[in-house]
């Protein structure tokens, strides 16, 4: 129902979208508002993403309609769906990382001087502009793929904004962003507001929703089950209507010992590409069955551990212990094969390939498992891939379908899959739960719970304060490539963990010791 300060800008009805195998939408009833925040949530594969295609032109219903100022429209592209003033922010960044910035910004919608030439200089201009509303200084010429993912989302949000949209979709907008640079999306948003403009915004991080939201939607299994104005709402209605159950415990501890030290890390240091250190002087060590969150903002230099530990890195100085065993710098293959996997932080770029199938891209690195001599077990590799399946609660038609059909939270499932087949002792994971849904991150972490009670050791990083504190069994905080904190699961409080994060050192201080001893 509208209301005067709120007009409704769009309307989806009756709205059905049918995939092969499965029903995405089913008879969809939904309004947006102008000069609001309308939130959609649900699960992973609930709907969301397809439904804000369908707005956006990337997808046609299969049947229903869409109304937008009282007239009958259908988008047949995203060109058609922004000659009406839609634009859309995609939680899969779609970005060319062969571009610059400003190019990205501008692709297909070039400033010219007189229709003829590309004005290089205006567009840097405007991205310049448009940054500077994001309160980030990039420089536009550099390059998209050299930048980090949180650095890439403030382009996607700087290319939309571009645009001058009267409907703006955000999907995610916020999963690799910083809490400071949240402040700043959370700025603009008012500001969009205020000029009438009207916003879908999805996320799975429901306290922010509460937060933002003026008007909320929620779906499941590709049906609307609550719709209504923000006020009175929490996160137990949101809940039950996502999935049926108040309860947000999704690390429930299972009770285990730990064993003995797996895993060293003895002075590591990592210098940065634009001066500095990436990791400064980091020691830790890992126990059988323990989980040690690492937490940080973004910049803090906890990826960049990460790939130092699965060998992406081999500028390093310091040392690997396996079991009191050094490791020597040989690559990722060789600490796969001594027992350590990584979930990396963008699943799309660096944990499957597109084109192949969801059972292809689970069995990936465990190929071998399935090999006698030349000869593959396809029957083998097709029973463990159902059993992952299974024990994932990966929702698909079936494992021939291209990865890429599936939702975020999905593809997420899949790549945890492929690291667990290859037997892990060490299992690192870089933002396990980025845009992943409620449901799905609870399947997940109760996976990592069980996994640890099993022996596995378990290195996560994140920048979620409720997850790192109810998961970990340990917690190092990291700012500015340094250790600034470490704190056991009974010591460790929100204010000590922000606290220690924000022990900012200067970006240019001078390499440790331990670096310039190993150089």
């Amino acid at each position: 129902m509208a209301d005067a300060a709120h007009p409704i800008g769009l309307s989806i009805r009756n709205g059905l979208k049918v995939y092969p195998g499965t029903v995405a939408l089913k008879d969809v009833d939904f309004d947006l508002h102008m000069g609001a925040v309308n939130v959609l949530v649900g699960e992973n594969g609930a709907g969301k993403s397809t439904m804000m295609k369908v707005i956006a032109g990337v997808e046609q219903l299969t049947q229903g309609t869409i109304l937008m100022d009282g007239e009958e429209r259908v988008f047949r592209s995203t060109d058609e769906a922004a000659r009406h003033g839609i634009g859309i922010v995609f939680q899969e960044l779609n970005l060319f990382p062969n571009l610059s910035v400003s190019d990205n910004i501008f692709i297909a919608r070039e400033k010219t001087r007189a229709g003829v030439d590309i004005d290089m200089a205006a567009q840097r201009e405007e991205t310049r502009r448009l940054l500077r509303r994001l309160e980030h200084d990039i420089d536009p010429d550099t390059l998209v793929g050299d930048l980090k993912v949180g650095q890439q989302q403030i382009v996607e949000i700087a290319k939309s904004l571009a645009q001058d949209a009267r409907i703006l979709i955000l999907d995610e907008p916020t999963s690799a962003l910083s809490a400071s640079e949240v402040e700043i999306l959370f700025r603009v948003i008012a500001d969009l507001k205020a000029n009438g403009v009207g916003i879908v915004y999805i996320s799975h991080r429901l306290e922010e929703l509460i937060r933002v939201g003026d008007y909320i939607t929620v779906l499941r299994d590709g049906a609307i089950t609550g719709a209504r104005s923000m006020d009175g709402v929490d996160v137990p209605w949101i809940v039950r209507n996502m999935i049926g159950e108040a309860s947000k415990d999704f690390a429930k501890e299972v009770e285990h010992d730990y064993g003995a030290e797996i895993f060293r890390a003895e002075h590591i240091s990592l210098p940065n590409k634009s001066g500095g250190l990436a990791v400064d002087d980091v020691s830790f060590s890992l126990r059988e069955g323990e989980i040690l969150g690492v937490y940080g903002l973004m910049g803090a230099g906890r990826s960049e551990l990460l790939e130092c530990i699965i060998g992406q890195q081999r500028d390093y100085a310091g040392s690997f212990f396996m079991r009191g065993e050094h490791l020597a710098k040989r690559g990722v293959s060789d600490r796969i094969a001594r027992g350590l996997a990584l979930i990396p932080e963008d699943r799309k770029q660096d944990g499957l390939v597109q084109i192949l199938s969801i059972r292809e891209n689970m069995t990936l690195s465990s190929l071998g498992a399935f090999t006698r001599g030349i000869h593959m077990s396809l029957k083998r590799e097709a029973e463990t891939v159902a059993d992952f399946i299974r024990r994932m609660t990966i929702k698909i038609a079936s494992p021939e379908h291209e990865v890429s059909s599936l939702s975020g939270g999905n593809q997420q499932k899949v790549v945890i899959s492929k690291a667990l087949m290859t037997d892990p002792k060490i299992l690192l994971m870089d933002e396990p739960s980025r845009g992943i849904d409620i449901g799905a991150k609870a399947e997940v972490f109760r996976v990592m719970r069980k996994l640890a009670a099993d022996g596995l050791g378990i290195v996560f990083v994140t920048s979620d304060l409720e997850e790192v504190m109810s998961l970990s069994d340990r917690i190092l905080v990291m700012s500015n490539g340094r250790v600034t904190g470490e704190f056991s699961k009974d010591e460790a409080t929100e204010t000590a963990l922000v606290e220690a994060s924000a022990m900012g050192h200067a970006p240019d201080h001078a390499p440790s010791s331990a670096f310039k001893e190993a150089s």
